[in-house]
């Protein structure tokens, strides 16, 4: 196999290489008659004049038996001098050849570049996760609005569908969860099941395409009636989320001056992104009654969803605003109870023997550093300074969980309580910012909402850490990408909010005007 840089190296190489070689033969052939020229003309009776005499001169004049050693010298000096400029060529030569990216001449414009490699079967079953829970979360909010003009009967089809394809990509999420631990661990049986994730997610969005006609005969956005009934139900929640917004925003700097900051940290900026949002949706609504005003049914029933996306995404982040108050107060009355019942599990472990095997000695250093916890929370609380009531209960929850591994009672209902913060919170900033965040985070979003669907106590805190991690990610993602649109609307003062429905995964990247396809 030839190198990238063999086969783009020019056929005539090498003979370039032969003419430098040979001028420079002819070079030293040149200067050795230049040399023998004085003394052959010596002899003559007209030898050439010469005004300053050289060393050349001074060589002539000098007698006989000195003249014949100093004649056999130079050219051999002048051919040695030829020789050594010929390699000292060819080296350059080699050397700007290998050192080149492009071959050939500097004028020379580079090959065009090859197209990039196809996708590798681990980075297939990311891109899968992620274009097949993008199209579900579009059809649940497509769904909401259809079941607002319709009932819930007349989506029930729709929505039995979409629970389908929602349990087949959560599936597919959980193999790849327990693919990124290592499981399966042979070759074999891991390229199956990265094959396996593709599948499930090619039936998830099999699903939903079974169903496309029926919903769009439903919803009949590109028939007038249809189309002015949804732009109703839209401009209707518009208009109760710009009010929500308002109260919202009272909640939360009630919430900052009664709180510590990394009590509402999770919830800085949903206001602001809720208004961006919220600007989009009227500049699309707008749009699509312009569309059907001249008969372009077809644009505006895309304009349409564009602006459901939008208000979608700022009804998510209101709700974020409100439940986290609501989450706050929950936790601030539940920090007592549970410091009581920590104190009271602590002495019960303290009674009994060991569970499980454990150590004695590895127990006692687990109850004495929960009793640290507990009483730096106790001065944390007792300090009348504002404080983080969440953080506080999972600190709790974590250090009593150490020696207590199994609990229930009030200890039980604070690990659910911060566990499910935790859950909602990752699931806002994948839901608003799924124009970027990948498949890592959204699969381990995915399997903290599947520890707690399955109610085991045991499994809370496990939640509450992949709850934090899958934040964590998205978060990374976000910021790894910056703003994907640098349009026109994109910046702050952009007037229709593109950049941000753009990071919402309202609208694509490359075609943001005409807006987003079905979800079902």
């Amino acid at each position: 196999m030839t190198s990238s840089l063999s086969r783009g190296r020019p056929p005539r190489v090498p003979s370039h290489i032969s003419v430098r070689v040979a001028h420079a033969v002819l070079g030293a052939a040149a200067g050795l008659v230049w040399l023998v020229l004085p003394g052959m003309t010596s002899q003559n009776e007209a030898p050439v004049a010469i005004k300053e005499p050289g060393p050349a001169a001074s060589a002539a004049a000098a007698p006989a038996d000195e003249a014949s050693g100093t004649d056999l010298v130079l050219p051999v000096a002048a051919v040695g001098a030829a020789g050594l400029l010929a390699g000292y060529g060819y080296i350059r030569r080699v050397r700007r050849t290998r050192d080149r990216t492009t071959p050939g001449s500097a004028a020379t414009p580079p090959p065009p570049a090859s197209d990039p490699p196809p996708a590798g079967p681990d980075e297939e079953a990311r891109e899968a996760l992620v274009l097949a829970d993008d199209r579900l979360r579009a059809a649940r909010a497509e769904l909401g609005f259809a079941e607002a003009r319709y009932g819930p009967e007349a989506v029930a089809p729709f929505a039995a569908a979409l629970a389908q394809a929602g349990h087949e990509w959560a599936v597919a999420a959980r193999m790849r969860q327990r693919y990124d631990h290592g499981e399966p661990a042979e070759e074999a049986a891991r390229r199956h099941a990265l094959a396996g994730i593709v599948g499930r997610c090619a039936e998830a969005e099999r699903r939903l395409d079974a169903e496309a006609e029926d919903f769009a005969r439903l919803r009949r956005l590109t028939e007038n009636e249809g189309l002015e009934a949804a732009l109703a139900v839209a401009e209707e929640r518009f208009r109760e989320l710009a009010g929500r917004a308002l109260a919202a925003d009272s909640v939360l700097a009630g919430l900052r001056e009664r709180y510590a900051p990394t009590a509402t940290a999770a919830v800085v900026g949903n206001l602001e992104q809720a208004k961006d949002r919220l600007l989009f949706s009227t500049t699309r609504l707008n749009r699509a009654r312009q569309s059907a005003d001249s008969g372009d049914m077809d644009r505006a029933a895309r304009q349409l969803r564009s602006a459901e996306g939008a208000v979608t995404q700022a009804a998510v982040f209101v709700d974020g605003v409100e439940r986290r108050a609501g989450e706050l107060r929950a936790a601030e009355e539940t920090v007592p109870a549970a410091l009581t019942g920590a104190q009271a599990e602590l002495a019960r472990v303290r009674r009994q023997a060991p569970p499980d095997g454990t150590p004695e000695g590895e127990l006692r250093s687990r109850l004495l550093n929960a009793d640290a916890v507990l009483a730096s929370v106790r001065q944390e609380i007792t300090a009348r300074r504002p404080y983080d009531p969440m953080a506080v209960l999972r600190r709790i929850v974590r250090a009593v969980g150490a020696a207590v591994p199994e609990r229930g009672g009030v200890l039980g209902a604070a690990a659910l309580l911060v566990a499910r913060s935790s859950a909602d919170a990752a699931e806002d900033r994948v839901a608003t910012h799924r124009g970027v965040v990948g498949a890592t985070a959204r699969t381990r979003l995915a399997e903290a909402r599947r520890l707690l669907a399955d109610g085991d106590p045991a499994d809370r805190t496990a939640a509450d850490a992949l709850a934090l991690e899958a934040l964590d990610l998205a978060e990374r993602d976000v910021l790894a990408h910056g703003a994907p649109y640098t349009g026109p609307d994109a910046g702050p003062e952009g007037a229709a909010g593109t950049g941000g429905a753009v990071l919402g995964g309202v609208v694509p990247a490359g075609d943001p005007e005409n807006g987003p396809s079905s979800g079902f």
